[in-house]
């Protein structure tokens, strides 16, 4: 006999949040500026990640394993929700947020030259 598993209080808000967000974002307006805002703020993440890791000589190794895990698991999570076409918006989010931490590593990384 299989129960179901009930709706826990975070299922309720973070998942159920996440699907008004996406039908909110139906217009493609909505959905390209929530797409450009994570964009820019995975631009500031690594951006400041960088910067950080600099300054503190010691944390190169460590940022930088951090930095290829982080993007590793946005890679997964883009592999795990690519054919699902309910979570395409998801999907538009996490490769934002990764083009965005490259284009920050990657102006860091320019800066170093």
């Amino acid at each position: 006999m299989v129960f179901r598993p009930q709706k826990t209080n975070f299922q309720l808000n973070v998942v159920e949040n996440f699907k008004t967000l996406s039908l909110w974002a139906d217009n493609p307006w909505r959905r390209y500026s929530i797409s450009l805002i994570i964009l820019l703020i995975g631009y500031f993440l690594g951006s400041s990640l960088g910067m950080v890791s600099a300054v503190v000589e010691l944390m190169d190794p460590v940022s930088a394993f951090l930095s290829v895990v982080f993007i590793e698991i946005l890679i997964v999570l883009r592999r795990n929700y690519r054919f699902e076409r309910k979570k395409r918006f998801l999907v538009l989010l996490l490769d934002s947020l990764r083009l965005g931490l490259f284009y920050g590593f990657f102006t860091e990384s320019l800066k170093l030259l």
